[in-house]
């Protein structure tokens, strides 16, 4: 009776044996299981593999800066920014009055657009003065400053156009009675580069320099061009002079 019992003991000790080996082995098979899993899935907060560099984040191209319309450059006419610079605003406008291309667009056409860049000369009280002096501005801006219609069509025959630079300082001076201080005066020298072309297509090439002044407003008062990213603040042309003002 007592081998008997022995025997018995002797398989349950062996069997315990086993199973504690097969729990073992269950264990272990978990384990390697788990990190097996995490070396082969991505790396959530890198994206990648574990040991391989993050991708870098590419930096967004930079943005040009606003402008009204920039369709209008393909009339060769400068875009009118959207800026509170005086002298980037200027600098524009400066190159704007003398910049177009007569086989894209015709005199009138330029010459409304310039238009939309003025705004009233906010030193009048009266909406009427203010329309009257504005009407006058522009008047004064095809009359006096740019290139006179007779010599439009002269070059126009040749199939011409003109691109205008600033070059170097701008001059800056207060606009008498000008209590805002939102305006200034503006001068600098305008390089005209002509370019005209021949009966048998070839074109030729020459620079004309001239000194020319604006009137700017960037203040709250300012008039935005309609359906247009400018808004009230915005610089806009008050006036062009038909000789520079210098200092």
């Amino acid at each position: 009776m007592m081998m008997a019992t022995e025997r018995l003991a002797g398989r349950g000790l062996l069997w315990a044996i086993v199973g504690g080996l097969v729990l073992l082995v269950g264990v272990v098979a978990i384990v390697i299981a788990v990190i097996t899993s995490q070396q082969a899935s991505p790396n959530p907060t890198t994206g990648g593999l574990p040991g391989t560099p993050s991708p870098s984040v590419s930096e967004s191209p930079p943005v040009d800066d606003p402008v009204v319309d920039a369709t209008v450059e393909e009339n060769g006419w400068v875009a009118e920014p959207v800026t509170t610079d005086p002298d980037a605003y200027i600098r524009a406008a400066l190159a704007a009055a003398s910049s177009f291309d007569t086989t894209q667009a015709t005199r009138d056409e330029w010459l409304t657009y310039l238009d939309s860049w003025f705004t009233p000369d906010t030193r009048y009280a009266s909406e009427a003065d203010q329309r009257a002096e504005l009407a006058a501005a522009q008047l004064e801006l095809r009359q006096g400053v740019v290139l006179p219609e007779a010599e439009w069509d002269s070059l126009a025959s040749e199939d011409g156009r003109v691109l205008a630079d600033v070059a170097g300082n701008v001059e800056l001076v207060p606009v008498p009675d000008d209590e805002s201080s939102d305006m200034a005066i503006g001068t600098a020298d305008v390089v005209l580069r002509f370019t005209r072309e021949d009966d048998a297509g070839a074109e030729s090439s020459y620079d004309e320099t001239v000194r020319v002044s604006v009137q700017v407003l960037c203040g709250a008062r300012s008039v935005p061009t309609p359906d247009s990213g400018q808004q009230a603040g915005d610089c806009k042309v008050v006036r062009y002079f038909t000789e520079p003002m210098e200092p």
